[in-house]
């Protein structure tokens, strides 16, 4: 702009010109940055770990020794780990093991199964899923542990009876589970199915079965828990082996490193037994995408 093209002070265009002048300009922000967590490397976290266990597994020994706690309650980890040894090679370890391990699994598979199958039968018959299903809410609501006295009187004290007690445990919650995804089906897509030719059993496996999968795939590792737990329970109540037997045996002996060799024994079957339904959830569901 030429000297000539200056707007003169008096007229609307050089106020204007003025105004933007004394106007002071906005400053910009630095962009706020959002905190970065950085997560450890898995050594670090495993090292971690190892560290805060050998530090407890210390001070429980130290604390024991020097008379902190009472040693005849609490045992210490020295002789935890002196009974262990008699517990693997003298005791009945690895019968105990097998035992409670096959009446969890047992009583994990045929819950899952049977109570899978039930839920999805109540897709064939609105009347059929009416009757039957006060009678599953009456169940769980019932709770099982408390049946678990009379399941040792109807089948002895035998394997049969805890695998009873886990299934009784799993088979209702893989049924309300099949039969809410049921109920979640979309219609359209069943008249989708129908409109194009295909028969009810068709639907079933085309359709309905594929939609529940993911429902039942996603109470397996919930099932694992409830199946052990039966089977633990009994144990207690009554059983020839199992681990359950051996803690209720160590603790009416007061023998408390026994419990405690029971106890971290159960402890590891457990981890074992979810990571392995862990481990089949994850391979189910890539089935199920694929």
């Amino acid at each position: 702009m030429t000297v000539q093209d200056t707007p003169a002070p008096g007229t609307l265009a050089g106020l204007d010109m003025a105004r933007a002048k004394s106007t002071p300009k906005p400053t910009t922000k630095p962009a706020r940055r959002l905190p970065v967590q950085r997560d450890w490397p898995t050594w670090a976290l495993v090292a971690t770990q190892i560290g805060i266990l050998v530090a407890a597994v210390g001070l429980w020994e130290a604390a024991a020794t020097f008379g902190w706690i009472d040693a005849f309650f609490w045992s210490q980890p020295s002789a935890i780990a002196k009974t262990t040894g008699i517990f693997f090679t003298t005791g009945d370890a690895w019968t105990d093991i097998s035992f409670t391990f096959r009446s969890t699994i047992l009583g994990f598979v045929i819950g899952t199964s049977a109570g899978s199958l039930l839920g999805l039968s109540f897709w064939w018959s609105r009347n059929y899923a009416a009757i039957v299903q006060p009678y599953v809410i009456c169940l769980e609501s019932i709770p099982k542990l408390a049946l678990a006295p009379l399941i040792i009187l109807v089948f002895g004290i035998g394997l049969v009876s805890k695998v009873a007690v886990a299934t009784a445990l799993t088979l209702v919650v893989s049924t309300l589970t099949a039969y809410a995804a049921v109920k979640a089906l979309d219609p359209d897509g069943e008249k989708l199915f129908y409109s194009l030719g295909a028969s009810r059993l068709q639907v079933f496996r085309k359709l309905v079965v594929p939609f529940s999968l993911p429902w039942i795939i996603s109470v397996l590792r919930v099932n694992i828990g409830l199946a052990l737990t039966g089977a633990i329970v009994g144990e207690f109540i009554a059983s020839q082996h199992g681990l359950g037997r051996a803690i209720l045996y160590a603790g009416q002996t007061y023998d408390i490193a026994l419990v405690w060799v029971a106890v971290l024994v159960l402890s590891t079957l457990a981890i074992i037994m979810y990571a392995g339904v862990s481990w089949l959830e994850s391979l189910l569901r890539k089935g199920v995408r694929q």
